[in-house]
């Protein structure tokens, strides 16, 4: 950093800092990129005990970053006037899984305008209605269990969440487009299962279509299926009576200013966003609390013994009531984030943040992972410790993992209304034990993380 003398001082006058001066790693772009798509979070616990909770970065294919993982830096970037970012732009890798017309894509009016029509979707008496459907799937899934055989844990939740979402999105149960729909949605999901797959998601020069044998000509090929499925639905129940399901709610509503209604394809798009989010991030969060109840015997008790003072078949609105049960959920969201950042914020106007000034194009992004291992807010941060959210209650800048401001994810509440019914109706009804001493750690899975082997447990007769 340079400075320049002021003359009439004499005294140094330091100049502003800038980008240029955030700490950050000197290695190459595209190494940056191959670490954070192989190995991000070793990488971004070197880069706090390196450099701190500031630091910037730069992976090819994406703008120049900066990060932050204090509750300081969270609120810098949160608490600002949302009128500085664009937030669609820098979702690209999401693009191809959700569409362009899905609501993590839009900015400005458009933005504001879709989430005003979708929210009462995903509130209130529109989320607690489902949750019979939820404890209903739940037992459903569980019958299918063999007791001794040994499975992923993972693969039931999806099947939960799935078939829930499937329910609450469409009012579908059952039938040839509800087979469809879970077949392709799973194989569609599952294309991004190992690191280097996820490699496409991230890189656009590998997103070429080389026919149905190609790794992404095989992806663009089920979700044109996909979206053909979503496409006849919304005709057909264009032409039907409203039922009781979101995308009736969808269909009926209205801007209040022009009075126009989403279109085919905004509809479709966010229909894949919903199936999407709704489906697999709450599969991974399942799968996780089934790891830490069972590998910490005191908790598992606490939670039984919260459970038992419900009764054999407990309302899923006095299960979503318990503290403990809550305080458990939220732990598996701290300790282990399905997404290591939240949505990336491009400046479009210079900002001063943290005591840099900052250009135009820039990203910043909160990092959710940093923010919840920071020793200072979660002391030891790698312990499961459900206690710390009944000692405190932590800010919307402390405690993300819906992401924050005008981009907080719609359907917080519905999951971690499934989170508590599902556990509950699992653990009250089923006996498990965890079936690997290895512990679990987090893997990538396309641009969520899953627990690795995704839990293997046995049912115990």
């Amino acid at each position: 950093m340079t400075s320049t003398l002021n003359r009439n001082t004499k005294e140094p006058q330091k100049e502003p800092l800038t980008f240029a001066d955030i700490p950050a790693s000197n290695a190459p772009s595209w190494v940056q990129l191959l670490q954070t798509v192989f190995n991000p979070i070793p990488e971004l616990e070197r880069s706090r005990q390196r450099f701190g909770d500031v630091v910037r970065a730069g992976a090819a294919g994406f703008p120049p970053m900066v990060f932050a993982g204090s509750p300081e830096g969270v609120e810098a970037i949160l608490a600002a006037d949302t009128e500085l970012f664009e937030v669609g732009s820098g979702n690209k890798a999401l693009r191809p899984l959700l569409g362009e017309h899905s609501l993590i894509q839009l900015d400005g009016a458009p933005h504001r305008r879709q989430r005003k029509l979708m929210m009462p979707s995903f509130h209130g008496a529109s989320v607690q209605r489902y949750g019979e459907v939820m404890a209903e799937v739940t037992e459903n899934v569980m019958s299918q269990w063999q007791p001794g055989q040994v499975f992923p844990i993972h693969s039931s939740m999806q099947k939960i969440t799935l078939r829930v979402i499937l329910k609450a999105v469409f009012g579908l149960t059952e039938g040839e487009r509800f087979e469809q729909l879970q077949n392709l949605l799973c194989e569609f999901t599952d294309a991004f299962n190992a690191p280097w797959q996820s490699l496409f998601l991230f890189l656009e020069p590998l997103q070429k279509d080389l026919g149905s044998w190609s790794p992404w000509g095989q992806f663009l090929r089920r979700k044109a299926k996909i979206n053909q499925l979503l496409l006849d639905e919304i005709h057909d129940r264009r032409q039907q009576p409203p039922q009781d399901d979101v995308l009736s709610l969808l269909l009926a509503a209205r801007d209040e200013e022009d009075g126009s209604a989403l279109s085919d394809l905004e509809l479709r798009d966010e229909l894949m966003t919903l199936l999407f989010a709704g489906h697999e991030t709450t599969a991974s969060v399942l799968a996780w609390a089934i790891y830490w109840i069972h590998s910490q015997p005191e908790v598992k008790q606490k939670v039984m013994a919260e459970l038992s003072d419900l009764g054999a078949d407990p309302d899923p609105m006095e299960v979503a009531k318990l503290p403990y049960l809550t305080a458990v959920c939220n732990e598996a969201l701290r300790i282990y984030p399905v997404v290591l950042f939240t949505f990336g914020r491009i400046l479009k106007q210079p900002y001063n943040f943290m005591g840099y000034n900052l250009e135009p194009g820039i990203m910043l992004a909160p990092c959710i992972y940093l923010l919840h291992h920071n020793p200072k807010l979660y002391p030891e941060p790698k312990t499961f410790r459900p206690e710390r959210f009944l000692e405190r209650q932590f800010s919307p800048y402390e405690f993300i993992p819906f992401g924050g401001s005008n981009r907080r994810c719609l359907g917080y509440t519905f999951a971690l209304f499934e989170l508590k019914v599902v556990l509950a109706k699992m653990l009250g009804s089923a006996k498990l034990e965890l079936a690997s001493d290895r512990p679990s750690v987090p893997v990538r899975r396309g641009v969520t993380f899953m627990p690795s082997e995704g839990v293997p447990v046995r049912p115990q007769g």
